[in-house]
């Protein structure tokens, strides 16, 4: 049961491992310690487990986004469980059905577990966006988010450390590391529910689904994101292994390049956001990732080798830690009323090409690998489009430069 319910500013007055910053980092380290390890084993799981070819890993992760598409139904749950509990519930369901995976290897087994853990996971990283909103100042925002990707990555570091030290020497098997790192996922999730006190936001949260016009550009953005990281989710990693024969070793070593990169630059990029603006950081980002990908289907044009492909996929996760930039423009020009059912919204938004996608690239994986990758080069294209119109100071009356060069207007629904 979580302890009794205290001000925003009264928990930040307790002693440091009780503060909402440390709960916060606590919660950034044991999602990936589940998801990340998922992901790390997948795709040598699915091949040699259950025969997946480009079209089942495609349907994977389609039903993998169901419940990300229907993170709207956060609104309606926060009629009855706050955000904090429901966080961490999220975060414990999570960590459960992950530690499950290793006991299915038939297709329609491995769709159930994943979808449960699946709504752990997006339910837990929707209300987890809106706490980092709520709890974490504007003018921190960018810097602590950035540590805090930097905590995600460093847990990520050490379990997939764990795994490359221990695979081999142990012999260990896909379902041993599951049901370790989900479980302990679970039990960083009841140490939280009982470790820190109910903490309530100065402001209270909107309780019906929040749709409003002067956050447009935003909503673009975050749809453009979806889509272009679905390419990169389901067909980056999943390309090591069947185009190059990455085994479980050389994947998972691979990834922890990927977060030890990641671990050491998040903080730097929270410190450029918070000095040179959204803006500029999305472009940067925009534009990496459309030549990363172009660079993909090189791949298949001129026959790289693994070496490229490696280094192309670091940098790829390298600008997707950029991503964080999107939820502090938003924190700038919302009404922080609207954070908790924005940031569900939000998650609907980005998971509707997630819906489909997959499942239909699957198809064209199957003819032309390279053009799944020159249409997530466009997907970035546009997305840089769309980055030119966000303001270097966005506020409310100014979400986008459209408004900027008109008349100061108040904020309008």
């Amino acid at each position: 049961m979580i302890l009794r319910r205290i001000s925003l500013a009264e928990a930040r007055a307790l002693p440091f491992h009780r503060r909402p910053e440390f709960l916060l980092a606590l919660m950034a380290a044991a999602m990936p310690i589940a998801f990340a390890t998922w992901s790390a084993l997948l795709n040598n799981y699915v091949i040699e487990a259950a025969g997946f070819t480009g079209v089942e890993i495609g349907w994977l992760h389609s039903v993998r986004e169901i419940p990300g598409f229907l993170a709207v139904g956060v609104i309606v749950l926060l009629l009855f469980i706050r955000e904090q509990v429901l966080g961490l519930v999220s975060l414990l369901v999570l960590g459960v059905f992950s530690a499950l995976t290793g006991w299915f290897t038939g297709v329609a087994g491995l769709l159930v577990v994943t979808f449960i853990a699946s709504v752990g996971f997006h339910y837990y990283e929707t209300v987890n966006q809106s706490l980092q909103l709520q709890w974490i100042d504007k003018a921190r925002a960018p810097q602590v988010i950035g540590r805090l990707v930097a905590v995600g990555s460093g847990a990520s570091l050490a379990a997939y450390g764990l795994i490359v030290l221990t695979w081999s020497r142990f012999e260990l098997s896909y379902n041993t590391v599951y049901m370790v790192s989900g479980g302990l996922t679970a039990l960083i999730a009841v140490y939280c529910m009982l470790a820190f006190p109910q903490i309530e936001a100065p402001v209270r949260q909107a309780r019906r689904m929040v749709l409003r016009r002067r956050y447009w550009l935003y909503y673009a953005l975050t749809f453009m994101a979806g889509a272009r990281r679905q390419i990169f989710m389901v067909f980056a990693a999943f390309m090591m292994v069947e185009r190059f024969g990455f085994g479980v070793p050389q994947l998972t070593a691979l990834f922890m390049l990927n977060y030890l990169a990641n671990m050491l630059v998040a903080p730097w990029i929270g410190r450029f956001v918070g000095r040179f603006g959204e803006q500029r950081a999305m472009l940067i980002e925009y534009a990496g990732l459309a030549t990363v990908f172009l660079c993909y289907g090189g791949l298949w044009w001129f026959g790289w080798g693994m070496t490229v492909a490696a280094v192309l996929y670091v940098i790829d996760h390298l600008f997707f830690a950029m991503g964080f930039n999107l939820r502090t423009y938003f924190q700038k020009i919302a009404d922080p009323a609207d954070f908790a059912p924005t940031a569900a919204v939000a998650f609907t938004i980005n998971h509707i090409a997630a819906v489909f996608l997959p499942a239909a690239l699957g198809y064209l994986w199957i003819v032309s690998p390279s053009s799944v990758f020159l249409l997530a080069a466009g997907m970035a294209c546009t997305s840089f489009c769309l980055a030119l119109l966000v303001p270097r100071h966005p506020q409310p009356g100014f979400e986008t430069r459209l408004v900027a060069i008109g008349p100061r207007r108040a904020p309008a629904e």
